[in-house]
């Protein structure tokens, strides 16, 4: 088979695939449908600018805070800007580049047999079969990509490496199903609190809890 013959064949491999997929409500040739996580990646808090509500520089003793806190995450956590490793900010990573799944085949993408009329073949070459299935796997991998998010000086450690989903494009054939959050833990970190009372404003450090997605699949657009 000449190379003219095997993109061809590629070609409607991918149609066929696609066309069956079709058949089905939002069915992902995966069969994974993770209901996302509830109020993932949090929606922007409105601060009151008033700075009286700020911390004062007393109230920002770190050795009394990591007290407070207790389980100090240095991978999440930052009381200082972090030095990022190679991806920083808020932009979004390239969908190619970065989707670079590892570990072993899954075993859905293993047990997808691509029966297409070719000539006289029916079934592609172990080969063509192989390249297909590692093109699946990278285009439907949901990776979850961290960027470091200052929260403020109300907030203690300030800085939080947040995860998110990457969202430029459908990660299903056909299209139509996203990368969303299907899996998230808790970080617990301070917050300043200020409360009016008949004596005056007071403040005081509240531990919370603040969520952080784990981890991204590939399921239905709501």
């Amino acid at each position: 088979m000449d190379q003219t013959q095997q993109c061809i064949g590629m070609y409607l491999l991918v149609l066929s695939l696609g066309l069956l997929m079709d058949r089905g409500t939002c069915q992902h040739y995966l069969l994974l449908r993770p209901i996302p996580s509830d109020g993932l990646p949090l929606i922007e808090l409105k601060e009151d600018p008033d700075p009286v509500f700020d911390p004062r520089e007393p109230d920002l003793n770190e050795t009394e805070l990591k007290s407070v806190l207790g389980d100090f995450d240095s991978r999440y956590l930052s009381v200082l800007p972090p030095v990022d490793e190679k991806y920083t900010g808020n932009d979004e990573l390239d969908d190619f580049d970065f989707q670079k799944p590892g570990g072993v085949l899954p075993k859905e993408i293993r047990a997808l047999d691509f029966d297409v009329q070719f000539g006289k073949k029916h079934k592609p070459s172990k080969k063509l079969k192989r390249r297909l299935q590692q093109w699946l796997w990278a285009y439907s991998f949901c990776p979850v990509l961290y960027t470091w998010t200052d929260l403020g000086n109300r907030f203690w450690p300030r800085f939080v490496r947040v995860g998110s989903c990457l969202s430029k494009r459908s990660c299903s054939v056909p299209e139509g199903m996203v990368c969303k959050p299907a899996n998230s833990t808790h970080l617990t970190i301070l917050r300043w609190r200020c409360v009016q009372r008949k004596g005056g404003l007071k403040c005081a450090w509240i531990l919370v809890q603040y969520p952080n997605i784990t981890d991204c699949k590939c399921s239905c657009s709501s």
